[in-house]
């Protein structure tokens, strides 16, 4: 079976996230001064055959850890879609 799977990897809360302060300045030049930050991320869709929805989850998770997200940079969330 096919499962569709979306991973969020974001920058850790406590480091500094240099793509969001750029675009922060770009939208405070645009105007948009009332956006307070901004940390920028990636989305990352997958499509995974698996047994179950449990062997899914462990190949995004393996995935997520040997590749698709730093573990001291960054943090990362996995969630099953339809």
């Amino acid at each position: 079976m096919t499962y569709n799977v979306q991973i969020k990897v974001m920058p850790l809360k406590d480091l500094l996230d240099p793509q969001g302060k750029a675009v922060l300045g770009g939208l405070k030049n645009l105007g948009l001064g009332s956006i307070a930050d901004v940390r920028v991320g990636k989305h990352i869709t997958l499509q995974i055959d698996a047994a179950s929805e449990t062997e899914a989850r462990q190949i995004a998770e393996e995935a997520s850890k040997k590749l698709l997200a730093n573990p001291v940079m960054e943090f990362y969330e996995i969630e099953m879609i339809q």
